[in-house]
């Protein structure tokens, strides 16, 4: 095998995967798909005729927790077949899906259903608060979040006042924001658009890099920030998520989380704009300026779902930054939130 789209150091590995998958040390095409904002090198890889998803994993915590939810998605249909796995050389072999346009509205029919399923999957692995890659990281108490919050309060990004008022409502949810057993379950919680692969027929859920038990409501908010534009949409989701009419503490609980992901996004982006990485050696700075209004929330995230936004680059990390701090300081001065905050700290 010569091909200099894979690193070196990895030709061993990748031919040790095709000849045990497929009896093969030789692929017939391979081609480099976009990366986004995951570290990973996935490729579309033809052997026999066939595509394939070749991953090779570039973070160096143990992927055996990771392999083991793909696997667990891939049995119950909600992930493609997985072929080959390696924890020693980090790589993965799946079934390649070739993707159709996922239109919203179908999006908001499926992925309920979707989240149902895979929220019912025996339960993943924990994961330390100072890994936690979703929204509810926020939600822990330690060092781990107090580190973020004091890079974020001093990278000056934001105003005084802006800044404060984060703070305060972080504060806020944190105090009713309740961990409950029963609610936490086996979750992705990396369900951007590119990880949502649609066929025609159903949904396949890809990259389980971040999968770990969490609060299903984190998955919920997440899916709803692309799909939900509207309070009849949002009943419509989660009474098809819950089976039934969703109660009073399940749409407060919810509505919480939604408040709990645009802060996490709202934070995680503003840094990430000043060329911040969690897992890289960067040195932060001032993020890049951002010209004119800030987009309304629904419409920049119809781009995002459309693919019309490449959040690649450090001023639109910046002003997705802002896209969720707008909505989220519309949100907290809202009636519903105080409203949601009560129902949530009473437990009922």
């Amino acid at each position: 095998m010569n091909d200099s789209t894979i690193p070196q150091e990895k030709s061993a590995a990748v031919v040790r995967g095709l000849r045990e998958a497929f009896g093969v040390t030789e692929f017939e095409d391979i081609r480099l798909l976009k990366r986004g904002l995951h570290t990973a090198l996935v490729f579309r890889m033809v052997v026999r005729g066939t595509p394939f998803l070749l991953r090779i994993i570039s973070r160096t915590d143990d992927p055996s927790a990771h392999f083991a939810c793909m696997k667990a998605a891939a049995e119950a249909g909600l992930a493609p077949r997985v072929r080959y796995t390696s924890i020693e050389d980090r790589l993965s072999i799946t079934d390649f899906v070739e993707a159709v346009p996922f239109p919203v509205t179908e999006a908001l029919g499926r992925m309920p259903g979707a989240l149902r399923a895979l929220h019912a999957l025996p339960p993943f692995h924990k994961v330390a608060d100072h890994l936690n890659t979703s929204c509810m990281f926020l939600m822990n108490k330690g060092p781990a979040v107090d580190g973020i919050l004091r890079k974020f309060e001093g990278s000056k990004i934001l105003s005084e006042g802006e800044t404060a008022e984060v703070l305060a409502r972080h504060a806020q949810l944190t105090a009713a924001y309740r961990f409950e057993d029963s609610e936490m379950v086996s979750s992705h919680n990396d369900l951007k658009p590119e990880n949502l692969v649609f066929d025609g027929e159903r949904v396949w859920l890809v990259d389980w890099e971040a999968a770990f038990r969490n609060d299903r409501y984190s998955d919920l908010a997440v899916i709803a920030n692309f799909v939900v534009t509207n309070e009849a949409e949002e009943r419509a989701y989660l009474d098809a998520y819950f089976g039934q009419p969703a109660d009073e503490y399940q749409r407060a609980r919810f509505f919480l989380m939604r408040q709990v992901s645009h802060m996490f996004y709202a934070i995680g982006y503003l840094l990430l704009g000043t060329g911040w990485r969690p897992y890289g050696t960067l040195e932060e700075g001032k993020p890049e300026a951002v010209s004119g209004d800030v987009p309304g929330f629904g419409e920049f995230h119809r781009r995002l779902w459309a693919g019309e936004v490449d959040l690649g680059e450090n001023a639109m990390k910046t002003l997705y930054g802002r896209v969720h701090l707008q909505r989220l300081f519309e949100n907290v001065g809202k009636a519903e939130f105080g409203e949601a905050v009560r129902i949530v700290s009473d437990g009922c």
